[in-house]
């Protein structure tokens, strides 16, 4: 695998500069970053998308609030073609208040979140609580008859494992070097059928305890720290649980499992007031265009999901990326760049629950694929991949380059190249005048969880940049605790000004990005390689 790396690493290296690698202009550059730097918006941008508007859980008022704002920035700063493009999603949701604590056997106030678009208590309800990981229906029939009037654990209360890493992380020169790295592949015709049947499970489970008569249900942080999450997923219509169901913070639920477990019975009081709203099942994209001189030029793209979860602000995830791709377009638009390709600006929503957004877009635009129409929401997702044969749309070869920002307010380091040894070179030169800001990191290593995922896998040149971690994933990711004063300011203004830079590059170079081939269905890489009917015995 090292040997496979290193060959094409060096292939990439040897190949001559392109027309589209030597067209970096320094006198250009050097306006993006005083513009970006002494003039910046970045901060104020996401101080209003945190601070003022709040959690943009998708389809709740926080983010129709949201999607409405940005779409009059854009219109404030002169771009065209601003518009939201809608997509199926489900139901809107949002809690008004919330809060737990145990009255037995002494008073204490628990670290509890309701997860998101499950069903409020209404008013207080109070009872014993018990213990009982119901993992499977064959659980079912001992715990018939023992749950009436019971608020009930169903999580592993195991215990985690030390941390051996710092909280807060830069990367290393040492460590940006290991990002470049070749995986071959690895596909399964069936991947994702095992959540899907998770879910599935999810819902039967849901059904027992309703019937059952318990109160409520309560599950396990899965960070500890009392940090909490309270991400669920049953948002389609027709899917929403009977049962009002918490996270609570890991400390507090394993030590109400060591009074259940020592004979205690502790008794639990959950209060929790959430509000659905069906009016618009529509989730929605904004875009925002500055239009190129070539109208057959073709365009470029960037990114960032807009929506969050409910627990916190949605300040790292994903504030950050979506401040960062308004000051962007801000930044060309005030400097009066006339790209020759246009540069086309989306906030994503709906990324949190299975990139359902971005999507949206390449099916709709991109390239389709005839997944199973039973499938919505995340089973969608899951399905998406391992559906055959593709079919190009209107922008297909239109679509120059993608780039997203999803991964917290950490300084850009670097790109990663996506598994296409051709842009190597071409970004490498596209970093240099960066190196003092820290960027010099072009990674051949694939990464995947955000929204360049379908763009990538259609074919597109599509890229995340690396971006020093910071604290997003020790603390902030999905968490009550991501908000604005975890931003760093210095680091954002940065980030917005290469990205600038490289929308301005793809734009105006004489040639495309080079793509990768056009994707066929893989064949599995499971080991077993069975032949033709015809073929057997041969």
């Amino acid at each position: 695998m090292r040997a496979l790396a290193l060959v094409l690493a060096a292939a990439a290296l040897a190949a001559p500069l392109s027309a589209t690698a030597q067209q970096v202009d320094r006198s250009q550059t050097a306006r993006i970053l005083a513009e970006g730097t002494s003039q910046s918006e970045v901060m104020r941008i996401a101080q209003y998308l945190t601070d003022v508007i709040g959690p943009r859980l998708t389809n709740s008022p926080g983010m129709r609030t949201a999607e409405d704002w940005t779409a009059a920035k854009f219109r404030e700063w002169g771009l065209s073609n601003v518009h939201k493009e809608g997509f199926e999603f489900g139901r809107g949701w949002w809690a008004e208040r919330y809060n737990g604590r145990m009255i037995t056997p002494r008073i204490d106030e628990l670290s509890v979140v309701p997860v998101t678009w499950t069903p409020g208590t209404g008013t207080p309800v109070a009872g014993e609580a018990v213990y009982a990981p119901i993992d499977s229906a064959g659980d079912f029939d001992a715990w018939r008859g023992k749950l009436a009037g019971k608020i009930v654990l169903l999580s592993e209360p195991e215990e985690r494992p030390d941390p051996t890493e710092p909280a807060f992380r830069r990367w290393t020169d040492e460590q940006l070097a290991e990002f470049n790295s070749y995986a071959i592949p690895n596909y399964s015709p069936n991947r994702g059928s095992a959540r899907v049947g998770a879910r599935s499970f999810a819902a039967q489970r849901d059904a027992f305890l309703k019937e059952e008569g318990a109160l409520a249900v309560v599950t396990i942080s899965y960070r500890d720290g009392n940090l909490l999450h309270g991400s669920g997923y049953t948002f389609g219509t027709g899917e929403t649980p009977s049962m009002p169901t918490f996270e609570m913070g890991a400390e507090d639920y394993r030590r109400t499992v060591r009074l259940i477990r020592m004979g205690a019975a502790p008794q639990l009081e959950l209060n929790s007031v959430v509000h659905f709203d069906d009016s618009d099942t529509q989730a929605y994209n904004v875009i925002a265009d500055i239009p190129g001189t070539d109208r057959n030029a073709g365009y470029v793209m960037a990114g960032a999901h807009l929506d969050s979860w409910a627990a916190g602000d949605g300040a790292a995830d994903n504030a950050a990326g979506s401040a960062m791709v308004m000051e962007a377009a801000r930044i060309i638009r005030s400097l009066g760049i006339r790209p020759k390709r246009t540069i086309r600006f989306a906030l994503w929503n709906g990324e949190e629950q299975g990139l359902l957004g971005s999507m949206d877009y390449v099916e709709r635009h991109i390239a389709s694929r005839p997944v199973d129409p039973s499938l919505t929401g995340i089973a969608r997702y899951m399905g998406w991949r391992n559906a055959w044969p593709l079919a190009k749309q209107a922008d297909y070869d239109r679509l120059v380059a993608y780039f997203n920002l999803d991964n917290g307010s950490g300084r850009i380091r670097g790109i990663n190249a996506q598994g296409n040894p051709a842009v190597v070179p071409i970004f490498e030169e596209w970093l240099r005048p960066f190196e003092s800001l820290g960027a010099t990191q072009v990674a051949m290593r694939s990464v995947g969880g955000t929204d360049h995922v379908f763009f990538d896998a259609v074919g597109i040149p599509a890229f995340q940049f690396i971006q020093d971690p910071l604290d997003y994933g020790s603390r902030l990711h999905h968490t009550n605790v991501d908000t604005f004063d975890h931003l760093k300011a210095d680091d954002l203004r940065q980030g917005a000004v290469i990205l600038a830079a490289f929308l301005i590059q793809a734009a105006n170079a004489d040639a495309p990005l080079p793509r990768v081939p056009f994707p066929r269905e893989p064949n599995a890489s499971d080991g077993f390689y069975p032949f033709p009917a015809a073929d057997a015995g041969h």
